[in-house]
């Protein structure tokens, strides 16, 4: 009788389910992908307020506007042309407002809102937006990503 070499097709089969097993375990250890997806998220938010807020500019300095310490835009609160730290002010000139959570430390008081994704509690995992303080300084976005579950992978 001649002797045969190699695996059958159920071994193979066996190995090949094993690995992936293995595979769909292991994988995300190594790919952290929720928190690239969480920073890259917050950054998509840094942009979209940058352009609600650039182009709320706009409009307030086609209608003569934007030297005003306070006044309304197309309904949009504004502060020196940019919007105001607020719901009725970056709020209500950008899109997609209310997927976002407001942190703690927003304080209109101060001029700043603190936006993150919803169910975070992590303040240094999130967008700060500070309103203008005064005709000649700009409104400012800042985000932080430092945060536990929001550090992106190098």
């Amino acid at each position: 009788m001649k002797r045969q070499n190699g695996f059958t097709l159920i071994e193979l089969v066996v190995v090949i389910v094993i690995l992936g097993i293995l595979a769909v375990t292991a994988a995300p250890k190594f790919l952290n992908l929720q928190d690239d997806a969480r920073a890259s998220s917050l950054q998509g938010l840094k942009g979209a307020i940058d352009g609600a807020a650039g182009i709320t500019y706009g409009k307030a300095a086609i209608q003569g506007k934007e030297a005003a310490k306070t006044d309304t835009v197309d309904d949009i609160a504004v502060v020196y042309g940019y919007p105001k730290a607020t719901e009725t002010g970056i709020g209500k000139a950008m899109t997609g407002f209310d997927d976002w959570t407001s942190m703690a430390s927003s304080s209109a008081a101060t001029g700043t809102l603190v936006l993150t994704y919803k169910g975070n509690t992590d303040e240094n995992c999130s967008v700060t937006y500070t309103e203008a303080k005064s005709a000649s300084q700009a409104a400012t976005t800042i985000i932080n990503t430092t945060g536990a579950g929001c550090k992106p992978s190098n």
